[in-house]
């Protein structure tokens, strides 16, 4: 596919059938926790692929490495298990992104227990690529969720904690968030102002560096 190498394009098949159904779930299992039960109800505690996957976002996501899934809904208000709506909100977003770090982490135990060295060196060079690939796509997806940008879950997480009057800002801002997404990702770039990678890159390396480099 567009001369990727099979490496590639399976560390990215691994997170399609993994890492994206996984986030969803998460998301809708937080909530599910909390006392929403909209998941439930809607068929997203789950972790069938099909149930979560976006069709442009997995295609996307094998093509370039970067893409999303079908956004499983949630309601705050019926998260009778906390005081405050926007603490379980909060919770719930925070959720999908750290189920993808701990994908990347369990996917670099091979790395860090040195049991690539146990298999033959051809097939440990393939493996190796598959799971580096998965890894950096996992990260790349939890980091870029975590950015403070609507409706990105990292909005939500900073509504959770931020004072009244800043999360009442971020929630006024959601009928307008996808305009403001597409806004920060393709308009300020052109203008030179590349909000995501300025944001994404520090953390990005860092976790790189903390899973794979020793």
């Amino acid at each position: 596919m567009l001369g990727l190498q099979p490496e590639v394009l399976l560390g990215r098949l691994l997170v399609i059938i993994l890492g994206i159904p996984i986030h969803e779930w998460a998301h809708g299992w937080m909530a599910h926790l909390l006392g929403d039960e909209t998941p439930k109800l809607e068929g997203r505690l789950s972790l069938n692929p099909l149930t979560h996957l976006d069709p442009v976002g997995t295609l996307l996501i094998l093509l370039t490495g970067f893409g999303w899934g079908r956004a499983a809904r949630v309601n705050p208000y019926r998260m009778w298990r906390v005081k405050n709506p926007r603490t379980g909100m909060a919770l719930t977003a925070l959720a999908g992104p750290l189920s993808n770090l701990l994908q990347a982490v369990l996917l670099a135990l091979p790395f860090r227990l040195g049991l690539l060295a146990l298999l033959p060196a051809a097939q440990a060079d393939k493996l190796e690529m598959i799971l580096f690939w998965a890894i950096l796509v996992n990260i790349g997806l939890a980091v870029f969720n975590l950015l403070p940008v609507p409706p990105l879950d990292g909005s939500r997480v900073l509504a959770g904690v931020a004072p009244p009057r800043v999360a009442d800002f971020i929630e006024r801002l959601e009928p307008v968030a996808p305009f403001i997404l597409l806004a920060v990702l393709f308009v300020l770039p052109m203008l030179g102002i590349d909000l995501v990678n300025w944001l994404m890159t520090p953390l990005f390396n860092l976790l790189i560096r903390a899973l794979l480099v020793w």
